[in-house]
C-alpha cells in the first residue's frame, strides 16, 4: 500500500514527462483500480502490452525522481519547517 501512496505521489511531480498512454493506463490501473484485462479490453491491446507499460511508468517515475529529488525535498522541507508554516507554503511545492 505504501508503495501505492509513493507512486501517486511521485506521479503529481512527473504525470507531465509522460506520455498519454502512459498517463492513461497508469490512471486507469492505480486510481480508477481497473484490471489489466480490462484496461487492455478498453484499448484493445494485449495485456502484455498494458503490463510492460505500467512497469515502464513505474521505472520512469523512480528514475526522475532519482535525478530529480522533487518529492525528497518537499519531505526535506517538511522536516524543517513547523507544521503551521508548511501548511502555508505546500501548495507551492
Amino acid at each position: 500500500m505504501e508503495d501505492v501512496l509513493y507512486l501517486s505521489e511521485l506521479y503529481d511531480y512527473y504525470s507531465c514527462l509522460l506520455t498519454d498512454k502512459q498517463r492513461s493506463y497508469f490512471e486507469d490501473y492505480y486510481f480508477e483500480n481497473l484490471t489489466m484485462e480490462e484496461i487492455a479490453e478498453n484499448n484493445q491491446v494485449s495485456k502484455n502490452a498494458v503490463s510492460k507499460t505500467i512497469i515502464e511508468v513505474k521505472d520512469k517515475l523512480y528514475e526522475y525522481e532519482k535525478l530529480l529529488n522533487l518529492n525528497a525535498n518537499k519531505d526535506n522541507i517538511e522536516k524543517i519547517l513547523s507544521e503551521e508554516e508548511f501548511n502555508k507554503i505546500k501548495d507551492y511545492i
